[in-house]
């Protein structure tokens, strides 16, 4: 099985999105191994929308209010949870909670989910928890964290959650 995802920006056409694919992958795809990648939905595309939207109203509302909309789909979600597919699904008073259903295009060569992606559902759920806390006009970021990861997801392991709770501000 062939497994990929290209990022394809807006006016990017699909000949420019596999060439990104191809330096991921190595090969050239075949017409049907594109088609079959399409079909599943493995070629991951943004249109560009919503990260700017989301920028915008992050500088004019406090952190709850936004991503209490995002939940509800009012706002879009980030592109980094777009494109790899994980939701919110609750924010509060220092709380975000995110779910994913573990998918191919999330594993690494030793056939599990990359470790990586778990850590990118976490720290979403972190920073998002410290967002929850955050007037209008104010930012965060992550400087460092520390996971211990002590089982392999994969798509067996179904839908897994990533829980961010403030215990601390300030």
């Amino acid at each position: 099985d062939v497994g990929a995802f290209a990022l394809r920006r807006a006016g990017t056409d699909l000949a420019q999105a596999q060439t990104v694919g191809r330096a991921l992958l190595g090969p050239r795809l075949s017409s049907r191994e594109r088609r079959s990648l399409v079909q599943v939905g493995e070629i991951r595309s943004l249109d560009g929308q919503g990260c700017a939207a989301g920028v915008v109203v992050e500088q004019e509302q406090p952190g709850l209010e936004i991503l209490k909309k995002v939940v509800a789909k009012e706002l879009p979600p980030s592109p980094m949870a777009s494109l790899l597919g994980y939701d919110l699904v609750e924010a509060g008073d220092g709380l975000a909670v995110f779910t994913v259903t573990p998918a191919e295009f999330h594993y690494n060569p030793a056939g599990h989910v990359h470790g990586g992606f778990a850590a990118t559902v976490l720290d979403s759920a972190m920073g998002c928890a410290v967002h929850t806390m955050l007037p209008a006009g104010v930012g965060y970021t992550t400087l460092e964290f520390k996971i211990n990861l002590v089982r392999a997801l994969q798509t067996s392991t179904g839908r897994v959650r990533g829980i961010g709770t403030v215990l601390h501000a300030g």
